[in-house]
């Protein structure tokens, strides 16, 4: 892979404008989405709900803590306010 070529925001913006790609002149191999680093967490839950986890996971072919993450997820974008 060659040598990236080094630009300004004032010299992409007219790209981008015109539809040309830029990429290029990105290093999305190491790029990161601001707020979204992992943080390891302990849960302590009793027995028979971890066994009805693994029944929903098992029914949907996926594991628990995908699962656990999507549920999470869901139940708190229905529990924050509306945002504009």
């Amino acid at each position: 892979m060659g040598k990236r070529e080094k630009t300004t925001a004032e010299n992409l913006e007219p790209r981008l404008d015109a539809g040309k790609d830029v990429l290029a002149y990105f290093d999305v191999k190491n790029a990161t989405r601001p707020g979204s680093e992992k943080q390891r967490i302990n849960l302590d839950i009793p027995q028979g709900m971890l066994a009805d986890l693994d029944r929903h996971a098992g029914r949907k072919g996926v594991p628990r803590q995908p699962l656990i993450k999507l549920w999470l997820a869901d139940r708190l974008n229905a529990e924050s306010p509306v945002k504009d």
